[in-house]
């Protein structure tokens, strides 16, 4: 039987593009996609900030033109083998030699390249590889459903493709005025100018929802957190009409990247079978962050962006109240100048017992899951999360607000007692976040069997990519049914 093809399509994949999540899922589960059934390939903007190192090896195929409403733009295809998957780099210096991925004065007219030079890029690939299935994910991507169907379907060569969509972060939905889609996007006269609609602006996501063959998110809980009006941005009366096509895939992290066991940015590597290593990393941590130095007291560590939804605000809001009980708060991250200032100002009145590094910093962040006790993420909404798949790998218990996927991959203290994996609270709010502390603290001081029973709970939950994978290709085998 002959495999199926997916060809999945991002913006960003990481090694070569990353600015967050989506750069890691991109550059992360196409390869472990591919099996004896299917082939995974990825199709990516030649974006000018990819490293030279990967630039200098790919090889040219062909060029075409690319009609975009009034205009016919260059393409240039180029491609590329890494970690056994093959990539697909579409080249226009025009619309990706710029200083940054997204952010740009016409990144309309830029996706809108994008999603139509991809079905542009099928009719010279598809000799060797005809996608079955396109699997797009963000608003980026989300003209690729929208133009199939409307200016496509009609060729035999496009009739039997099918789409998947993928949203990762709802807060960024392509919104621009009404104009574009006809003007920018070519698809004035279509069904689009109408389906597209959202509060008299165009949403380029909104289309990938109506237009796509299935759409998925990044945790279940975030499918159905999304139907309601406090997590759907203003979307939710869409999703809950396409319910039916709608459903959540938990992402995966990195097995071989995120090993304590070989981790060579952490002080001393160890694994589930000799967590009491973990106290050389404390120790260390402590001392670089200038901490007091003391394996008895909790360090609690958070890494992250610093913003209200990351629940940086209830972090600075509990700052006097961490100081006064036995426990020591690391922060690492960027982001809302408030919060950022906030909490660097209380740090550095507090030196012993609080730490803040307000940078990005990858090995740094290593050595915080390694030598932290508990990691914090009480986030006010978060599709799926990493960093706490992440701390679990690293025998760190995480501390999370049931939200998202991190309600889906924490089983908090307080509902499964001896089976949990970390600790967890409901309410977006600080007291909520105080009584999971307070209850982390109870546990560390008086109970430490069950607290070594935790640590081994998390370290031996499973987060690679297999499980994600089979569930997507599952997805795939009933679209092409």
């Amino acid at each position: 039987m002959a495999k199926k093809n997916i060809l999945f399509a991002a913006f960003e994949a990481s090694p070569f593009i990353k600015t967050g999540g989506l750069g890691d899922v991109s550059g992360a589960l196409p390869g472990h996609l591919k099996n004896d059934e299917f082939d995974a390939r990825v199709i990516l903007p030649l974006i000018s900030s990819i490293p030279e190192e990967y630039k200098s090896k790919m090889k040219f195929v062909t060029s075409y033109e690319v009609p975009l409403g009034w205009r016919n733009q260059y393409c240039g295809l180029f491609t590329l083998m890494k970690g056994g998957v093959k990539y697909y780099f579409l080249d226009n210096e025009y619309y990706f030699k710029r200083g940054q991925v997204y952010g740009e004065f016409d990144d309309a007219e830029r996706v809108a390249f994008f999603s139509k030079a991809v079905l542009e890029t099928v009719k010279y690939i598809a000799k060797n590889y005809l996608p079955d299935i396109i699997h797009c994910n963000d608003w980026h991507t989300a003209l690729i459903p929208v133009y199939l169907e409307e200016l496509y379907r009609d060729d035999p060569l496009f009739e039997q493709i099918r789409t998947v969509f993928t949203i990762h972060n709802l807060k960024f939905q392509g919104m621009y005025s009404r104009h574009v889609t006809g003007d920018v996007c070519g698809l004035g006269g279509t069904d689009a100018e109408e389906e597209m609609l959202h509060f008299d602006a165009v949403n380029f996501l909104k289309g990938a929802v109506v237009y796509a063959d299935a759409v998925t998110t990044v945790s279940p809980t975030y499918a159905e957190e999304i139907c309601t009006a406090e997590y759907g941005e203003g979307l939710e009366g869409l999703f809950q009409s396409t319910h039916d096509k709608l459903s959540g895939i938990i992402n995966g992290i990195d097995l071989n990247s995120f090993d304590p066991k070989t981790d060579k940015a952490i002080a001393a590597n160890y694994d589930g079978s000799s967590l009491e290593k973990k106290v050389i990393n404390k120790l260390a941590l402590q001392r670089e962050l200038g901490l007091e130095e003391d394996p008895d007291v909790p360090l609690f560590a958070m890494v992250s962006r610093l913003t209200t939804q990351k629940g940086a605000n209830l972090i600075a809001d509990l700052l006097p109240e961490f100081r006064e009980r036995n426990m020591q708060l690391a922060v690492l991250g960027t982001g809302d100048y408030l919060y950022e200032h906030a909490i660097a100002d209380f740090a550095y009145h507090n030196q012993t017992r609080i730490a803040a590094r307000v940078a990005f910093d990858e090995n740094l962040s290593r050595r915080y899951y390694a030598g932290a006790d508990v990691f914090l993420m009480p986030s006010a909404f978060e599709p799926c999360g990493l960093a706490q798949m992440i701390a679990m790998r690293y025998g760190t218990l995480p501390l999370v607000r049931e939200t998202g996927g991190l309600k889906d991959t924490v089983k908090g203290y307080w509902d499964y007692g001896n089976l949990a994996n970390g600790f967890s609270f409901k309410d977006f709010d600080a007291n909520g976040l105080r009584n999971a502390v307070d209850l982390a603290l109870e546990l560390w001081s008086g109970q430490k069997d069950t607290w070594k029973e935790l640590q081994q709970n998390a370290v031996t939950t499973h987060f690679g990519w297999e499980e994600s994978a089979e569930e997507y290709r599952e997805l795939y085998k009933v679209l092409l049914k």
